[in-house]
């Protein structure tokens, strides 16, 4: 008799082989669509890394708006051990996209710019999945939609989003439920419009973080709105020096100024006096 090597791992025979007619792992995920979805222009070894992890990051950031959205509904219904869930769902999703950029800071300049114009106007400042991600967030522009006129679908989906409360402002509305004193015109405004920072708001944190057994559950809301600013701010920062790293001060290929524009983005905050309050507890 043959004995068979170490690492030689028998087929159970309750193994499903047998797959015509029934759903495979493959149908289930439709894989034929997803893994031949990677077409480059160009002949460049590169350039399929540059794909998939622009594809795999809608993929995370799809994921992420999702769940922040249920973060909403969540905090609507006052269901607040879900909310905690998802929210914290949404920094581990952060944490993953801010990885990938390390991946993609294996190409060197030289690699990208063998097919860097053959992106013409396509650039990740189009991504509607991370449009909707930091307007579900509460850092809302109308002028951003106008980018994605073209596409109707996704054009009404995001003005949906734009004009819709934030989690934040959710959070806010439950605060004034709660008993706090919040200024009435952040309650009821224009959702389209940025947030701004307001003393009222500020209060209110500042008696929560004072008092976090009395006010446990907006405590702990706080600090997982803490961790998704967190996440997000590490995501962009990655991002930011990524592409210093791989294009240097070159103009996006969407039409920006590149790393400078990327830079003032590291500078708004969706949570702005849950950072206030920090100076003065």
């Amino acid at each position: 008799m043959t004995s068979k090597p170490k690492n030689y791992r028998e087929l159970e025979k309750n193994i499903h082989t047998d797959l015509k007619d029934r759903m495979s792992y493959g149908d289930y995920l439709h894989l034929d669509q997803v893994l031949s979805a990677q077409h480059p222009l160009s002949d460049q070894h590169d350039e399929m890394l540059f794909i998939v992890i622009h594809q795999a990051s809608e993929l995370w950031l799809k994921l992420a708006g999702h769940e922040v959205e249920a973060a909403i509904r969540n905090v609507e219904e006052h269901d607040f051990r879900h909310a905690f869930k998802v929210i914290a769902r949404v920094k581990l999703i952060l944490t993953q996209l801010t990885q990938s950029w390390s991946i993609l800071s294996t190409m060197t300049p030289v690699d990208y710019l063998k097919f860097r114009d053959e992106l013409g106007p396509a650039s990740g400042f189009q991504s509607y999945a991370y449009r909707k991600l930091e307007f579900l967030l509460g850092n809302k522009n109308r002028n951003l939609v106008e980018v994605h006129r073209h596409d109707e679908a996704v054009y009404e989906e995001l003005k949906r989003v734009l004009e819709a409360p934030s989690l934040y402002d959710v959070v806010l509305r439950k605060l004034s439920g709660d008993g706090f004193e919040i200024n009435p015109e952040k309650l009821d405004r224009d959702f389209s419009l940025p947030y701004e920072s307001d003393e009222t708001v500020q209060a209110a944190w500042f008696e929560i973080y004072r008092n976090p057994d009395t006010y446990f559950e907006l405590y702990e809301l706080a600090e997982k709105l803490v961790d998704i600013e967190d996440s997000f701010q590490a995501w962009r920062f990655k991002h930011m020096y990524t592409v210093q790293r791989i294009i240097g001060n070159r103009r996006g290929t969407g039409g920006s100024s590149g790393v400078p524009f990327l830079k003032k983005a590291i500078e708004t905050s969706f949570f702005p006096e849950l950072f206030a309050i920090r100076t003065d507890l």
